[in-house]
């Protein structure tokens, strides 16, 4: 691919706030307009200081703030880079993972790491909404797209919905595809919260343990039935949930 090189003008930079921030936003503005796209190369710092008049720590405090939000990768030994866009998911909408990724082009691969039938605890009893004990399916799995972990998957199934659960396949098609074959959602809630992962979802995800993450919690239900609650777990540099509104999918 050709890359494309930045415009960089001195007189664009704001007087009215810090040099980093200034160039930074200069930077910012140029992958907005697509003067730099996925994957071009940004300037590095000693052109930033050469073209801009700013001082290096200024062109590395831009570069890095830049990298912490998402918008640069940098290689060590080869430069910066504008960043893909981040995968996302609506949150009102409930969607196929698998479908998602291949909307982005991409191949979805998934880990399955439990399958099993389990005893409802006191807290999964209320948000499935049983007075009594009870038992669960569980699964756990770890979604990929080209190779990179975006989410965990821990999932309880009413086994009175999905009967045959626990005998699926989920290399051929996620848990997802096969409940919305026997129980069609008919309503959903959805929570989010901002989490740090444990030890062992750090390595599973590849990302380090103080990384942040993206935690969602989703119940949805077969008219007056709970059919599944599901806790995924994403992280935060590589994926977004967004919000939508429109018809719920059968």
């Amino acid at each position: 691919m050709k890359q494309r090189n930045a415009v960089l003008d001195p007189s664009a930079l704001s007087k009215a706030m810090p040099l980093y921030e200034a160039v930074k936003q200069h930077l910012e503005e140029q992958i907005r307009r697509g003067v730099l796209g996925p994957n071009d190369r940004v300037p590095s710092e000693n052109e930033i200081v050469a073209e801009l008049g700013v001082s290096r720590m200024t062109a590395n405090r831009a570069l890095r703030e830049l990298a912490a939000s998402g918008r640069i990768v940098r290689v060590h030994g080869v430069g910066s880079f504008v960043a893909e866009p981040k995968p996302s998911s609506t949150l009102l909408e409930v969607r196929n993972i698998a479908d998602e990724i291949a909307e982005r082009g991409h191949v979805h691969t998934v880990r399955v790491d439990l399958l099993e039938e389990c005893q409802a605890t006191s807290s999964l009893q209320e948000w499935f909404g049983w007075s009594g004990s009870g038992a669960l399916f569980h699964s756990t799995m770890v979604h990929y797209e080209d190779g990179i972990p975006i989410q965990i998957e821990d999932r309880f199934v009413n086994p009175d919905v999905g009967p045959d659960y626990l005998s699926q396949d989920f290399s051929q098609q996620t848990a997802n595809a096969y409940l919305a074959t026997v129980a069609p959602i008919t309503r959903a809630d959805v929570s989010i919260e901002a989490v740090l992962p444990s030890q062992s979802e750090a390595l599973s995800l590849q990302i380090q343990p103080g990384a942040p993450c993206l935690k969602l919690k989703r119940r949805t239900w077969d008219r007056d039935r709970v059919v599944t609650v599901v806790f995924a777990l994403h992280p935060g540099s590589r994926f977004e949930l967004t919000n939508s509104s429109g018809p719920q999918p059968a």
